[in-house]
């Protein structure tokens, strides 16, 4: 089948950028396509909106934003003399406006809980994969570039990098939506200062100010938003309801879910499956919040105890305690509590751990072993963002920062 494009140029109305227009057809088709719309089902911060009740936007505004942003960064490395083809520019901007599509329910809630092994970053490849099929093999440049298999580094680096398109959208937006005003950052300045040596992106020197800001804003939203003690709390009790349904499932219960998600609560899927079996990418590609919320609701008149019980809390937000410090926790205390839940709820130790858990956390802000923010001074010498800036705040921001958390049923406070 040959690929004919059926869109004329449109416009987006954006809270946060305003107007967006989109520079090729094929993009616009693209957002048409079934698997880009399941995106308007998935919510971009997962169950952050048990906080901050405004953060109900999805993978798709994102996706959108990314879009936006990976379209006015081309344009200006263009007037900076850098060679950037139409078909690269074409080919950027739909890495970028795909890099989501592989995200299950709920974003990073659930992407190791319905699958084992397998990124969300992973699925995204083969779903580009099939689209590529689907586009008579237009995707070809743009899974090279979101693979970082193409010529030119740097454009990789626009779509996934320390500072790419990705983050300079989600930490506005999610500032927006969440009224978490620390998250706002110049993402205009810092694009009109991207620049390009050695096939690597740097940011002129008089931009370095709003790197400086860009990084501070990432760690406060990860305390804040991102890693925000009571979505932690409400995360750990949806995945402990997935877990229960697949065991329930796995013992022979007939348990009431969408077809969709009968197949991934039936079965544990590992990556190597997920490239050998279309059928299994298809089934996933047709599931998003609404499959998981829906069996919430049918799944708090179960009799199984504590399938109900989890549900019931989460549907109605009567999460779990949650304590978070900087020491580890005693695993004696976790044990108590799971001997206490176990009493309070008449159940068994080994169920009453539905209820429980201790664990970490970690907010790493910059990570230059990763990947480097390379800050570029006008004799075109590069240094590190950590040994360029006075900002003895960003030298500390590359260290990661480990954080220790503990949850169980408020009943059980004070005890």
């Amino acid at each position: 089948m040959t690929y004919t494009p059926h869109n004329k140029k449109k416009i987006f109305n954006d809270p946060i950028y305003g107007f967006i227009s989109i520079p090729y057809e094929i993009v616009l088709d693209l957002i048409d396509h079934p698997y880009f719309q399941r995106l308007r089902r998935i919510k971009q911060l997962g169950l952050s909106h048990l906080v901050y009740p405004g953060a109900l936007h999805t993978r798709f505004h994102h996706a959108i934003g990314c879009t936006h942003l990976m379209k006015k960064a081309v344009e200006n490395l263009r007037e900076k003399g850098h060679e950037i083809t139409s078909k690269e520019y074409e080919a950027v901007c739909i890495a970028i406006l795909l890099h989501d599509i592989g995200h299950g329910p709920f974003s990073h809630t659930l992407e190791h809980s319905l699958v084992h092994g397998v990124t969300h970053e992973d699925i995204s490849t083969l779903v580009m994969q099939k689209l590529n099929s689907e586009f008579d093999g237009k995707l070809t440049t743009a899974i090279e570039i979101f693979e970082n298999k193409y010529a030119k580094k740097f454009l990789h680096q626009l779509v996934s990098s320390q500072l790419d398109m990705d983050r300079l959208d989600y930490l506005k937006r999610d500032s927006f939506y969440s009224g978490v005003s620390e998250g706002v950052i110049s993402s205009d300045r810092i694009i009109e200062m991207l620049d390009v040596m050695d096939d690597s992106l740097a940011v002129q020197q008089k931009g370095i100010y709003s790197v400086e800001k860009f990084i501070v804003a990432r760690r406060l939203m990860y305390w804040q938003v991102y890693l925000h003690k009571t979505a932690l709390a409400a995360e750990f009790m949806l995945v402990s309801i997935l877990k229960r349904a697949k065991e329930l499932v796995g013992k022979g219960r007939d348990l009431f879910a969408s077809p969709a998600l009968q197949t991934f609560l039936k079965n544990h899927y590992t990556k190597e499956d997920f490239s050998s079996n279309a059928v299994i990418l298809e089934h996933f590609l047709e599931l998003d919040d609404f499959d998981i919320m829906g069996a919430i609701k049918v799944w708090c008149h179960e009799e199984d105890m504590v399938l109900s019980e989890l549900c019931k809390m989460l549907l109605h937000r009567q999460l779990l305690k949650i304590e978070i410090g900087n020491i580890p926790i005693d695993m004696q205390r976790k044990e108590k509590f799971i001997t206490l839940t176990a009493a309070h709820f008449h159940i068994t130790p080994e169920e009453a751990e539905y209820f429980v858990a201790a664990d970490s956390i970690a907010n790493n802000a910059y990570n230059p072993a990763h990947d480097r923010i390379n800050i570029l001074y006008k004799d075109g010498s590069l240094k590190d963002i950590t040994e360029a800036s006075d900002n003895l705040n960003i030298q500390a921001l590359s260290q990661p920062v480990t954080k220790h958390f503990l949850c169980y049923p408020g009943v059980l406070r004070g005890k």
